[in-house]
């Protein structure tokens, strides 16, 4: 199980990952979307706003989030740190239930590739 100070730092790998995309890839992470990750395994959630290929606002809570964002995830702490260094695909992970996300498909579509 990862601590919450790991999953804060997972959170801004992927923040970095995204600023730093490729302009091909930029497109898909140019999202303007409130968002929120429930790590089941620590019970905490945290939430933030994706805007302009960066994640910003980034909170943590205890519990499950009281109001969905636009893009909620959840997922393990394992999971979380695993899929933002490359080591769990993305796609598999939903596909499996590892990972589970609430969000309109266009939105997952271009998460996917940006994940």
């Amino acid at each position: 199980m990862a601590t919450i100070e790991e999953c804060l730092d997972a959170l801004d790998r992927l923040a970095e990952n995204l600023s730093g995309a490729s302009a091909e890839l930029r497109g898909a992470a140019a999202l303007d979307r409130s968002l929120s990750c429930h790590v089941t395994d620590l019970d905490a959630t945290f939430t933030g706003h994706l805007r302009d290929g960066h994640l910003k606002e980034v909170r943590t809570l205890e519990g499950a989030p009281e109001q969905r964002a636009e893009i909620a995830l959840e997922m393990t702490s394992e999971d979380l740190v695993a899929l933002v260094d490359g080591r769990l695909h993305f796609a598999r992970a939903w596909a499996s239930g590892r990972v589970r996300v609430k969000a309109p498909l266009r939105d997952l579509l271009r998460l996917r590739s940006v994940l």
